[in-house]
């Protein structure tokens, strides 16, 4: 019942308001991957702990979404709360939508907090529910979550020139440049890191993520920037009333919205905004206006969002450095799992086991002896064994396993360092290995490889080059679900967008700058995971045709060459590894 009783507390405000169901989804205000504990509400009412999902709680019914990286984990914390495990993508598994339209008749009400889902989610979610009625709401948290986590803001600093390879003033004419038109616009910025890319400012309010707590809005005159302004060092300050910026209060975000000149165009940066709390400024428009009065960011993937995935020179200098300094942490990583687990006789070992969490703690140990670290770009995953098949596993000091000398150990973790973001996987044989093991261990490793080897024109999508990676897991009759790689924001998000390469289709194109990872899998539920990944950027390939592309990997981490069986490995997939240093030698 102690597992329920944060539900039964929402069941009891529902009742109260005659509200039917009431969709909580994983996401804050600025709809990123990682939120502040304030809005950790899902969590809180299911136990799950995993960053994806959404829940949906009835009168008498709750049920959870998520997706494959998180199967095992949520059936195991959703054990005792009274919660149904979905299974996204999975046949048989009906949408959220679906499920709702068999538990409740028309006159049932669905709520979602106003702050949570944005205006075109809000919109689908009435269209696909008619005649079911949707009604958005205030939080109702603060009244429900006894000791609920304050909203709390952290020094905030500005990122150097030097480091950004570009001024705030000047990001500001790019981004009036492409969204010119023969109006008066506001573009309007809620994503927080394209908010610390615009405005070349960076802080601690987001775990994980160097990011701020604000809100922007660009117009051609200026940069208005929302947030705590006694929270910025006075060097910030004045850097950025320098650059053209103003700084206003991050409460009177929806203020400043609703007091928009009329006839200003509003245009939404990356079309996420716009819950009905912030869509306000629709309630003060033009009636007769020659222009609409909004608009949708013109940019696929958003303006400012692409703009942040190309990185420039100097962004991409500082992530090459960061890749150097982060295999240093890793090479001693390496020697001690060596020195205490692999090269110990059983007998010696037993006397001093060491467990998953000792050995994520130990990594963050190495990365501290930097100067220049400024803490992990996401929690990190250290798998043993069966545990490793969970692809976002994460040990605590609690609940943890203990490493046998056999087997594998996949650790997947990732760095923020004042010049760049890191994000590795390695997985490592601890002792003997079964075939399986082996066959799987190569095919994950041939995946990884022949992407990093393509050659590709301009106007290429990532779902176009992801059957490279996943082929050769395929040819063993096996798959992974998750995507092959993903953007990683220059000591920003690890996870960015807009590009991707994954089965699923993407409008965006690969261009030259963008710096993503390669991360083929397999997952064997119950006895092991596997898992590949080194940073790549986008680079060009010297050939007649100009337009062409190739992978530059800037990952500098040893991989392990024992699990290897050398005969499924072409002499080119060979020769790539030699010559970027990943192995020297393989057991024929």
């Amino acid at each position: 019942m102690d597992k329920q009783r944060a539900i039964l507390s929402l069941r009891a405000f529902m009742e109260r308001e005659e509200i039917s169901a009431m969709i909580i989804p994983s996401n804050d205000p600025h709809f990123g991957e990682y939120i502040p504990d304030h809005y950790k509400c899902r969590e809180w009412l299911s136990h799950f702990t995993g960053s994806a999902g959404t829940l949906v709680v009835t009168s008498d019914k709750a049920a959870l979404w998520t997706d494959s990286r998180y199967f095992v984990q949520a059936e195991k914390e959703l054990e005792g709360t009274g919660i149904t495990l979905m299974k996204l993508k999975m046949e048989g598994t009906p949408s959220i939508n679906e499920w709702l339209r068999g538990e409740l008749d028309e006159e049932s009400v669905v709520a979602v907090d106003e702050d949570l889902f944005s205006y075109q989610e809000y919109g689908q979610l009435v269209d696909e529910l008619s005649p079911i009625n949707v009604t958005m709401i205030e939080d109702p948290f603060d009244e429900i979550w006894e000791g609920r986590p304050q909203l709390e803001f952290h020094k905030v600093e500005c990122m150097d020139e030097s480091v950004a390879g570009e001024s705030v003033s000047s990001k500001h004419r790019r981004v009036c440049g492409a969204l010119v038109g023969p109006y008066r616009f506001a573009y309007i910025v809620t994503a927080l890191d394209e908010i610390a890319w615009l405005c070349n400012i960076r802080g601690t309010d987001v775990e994980y993520n160097p990011l701020v707590l604000s809100y922007a809005v660009v117009t051609q005159e200026r940069i208005t920037l929302f947030a705590c302004e006694e929270k910025f060092t006075p060097e910030a300050l004045s850097v950025l009333y320098s650059q053209g910026v103003e700084i206003r209060d991050y409460r009177s975000f929806a203020k400043y919205l609703s007091d928009l000149e009329k006839s200003c165009v509003r245009i939404f940066s990356s079309n996420k905004v716009t819950s009905k709390h912030y869509f306000a400024a629709l309630e003060n428009i033009h009636p007769t206006s020659m222009f609409p009065s909004v608009l949708p960011d013109p940019t696929p993937g958003g303006t400012i969002n692409l703009m942040k995935s190309v990185k420039n020179s100097v962004e991409l200098d500082g992530f090459r450095k960061a890749c150097e300094e982060d295999a240093k942490a890793w090479a001693k990583l390496m020697s001690y799992l060596k020195e205490n687990i692999i090269d110990k006789s059983e007998e010696e070992y037993a006397q001093s086991p060491i467990t998953e969490y000792q050995v994520a703690q130990k990594l963050i140990s190495f990365r501290k002896e930097s100067p220049d670290y400024r803490g992990e770009s996401f929690e990190p995953i250290v798998a043993y064994g069966a545990n490793g098949a969970l692809p976002h596993y994460s040990a605590t000091e609690e609940n943890c396993a203990l490493i046998s000398k056999r087997g594998f150990l996949l650790i997947d973790s990732g760095a923020q360092y004042l010049y760049g973001t890191t994000d590795t996987t390695r997985t490592i044989p601890m002792g003997p290995l079964t075939e399986e093991e082996k066959r799987d261990y190569t095919a994950v490793l041939k995946g990884m490889v022949d992407l990093s080897m393509a050659k590709f024109p301009k106007g290429t999508r990532g779902a176009q080059l992801d059957i490279l990676a996943r082929g050769p897991v395929f040819a063993l009759g096996k798959r992974y679900l998750h995507g092959t790689g993903h953007g990683i924001g220059h000591n920003l998000c690890v996870h960015e967008g807009p590009q991707s390469i994954r089965m699923e289709e993407n409008p965006v194109m690969l261009q030259q700058g963008m710096v993503m990872s390669n991360e083929p899998a397999v997952y064997v539920e119950g006895s092991h995971g596997i898992r590949i990944e080194n940073t790549i950027v986008v680079a060009p390939w010297i050939t007649s045709d100009t337009d062409y592309y190739q992978f530059e990997t800037i990952t500098k981490i040893p991989i392990s060459s024992e699990p290897v069986i050398a005969s499924m490995l072409s002499d080119q997939e060979k020769e790539w590894l030699y010559s970027h240093d990943f192995m020297t030698q393989f057991s024929e």
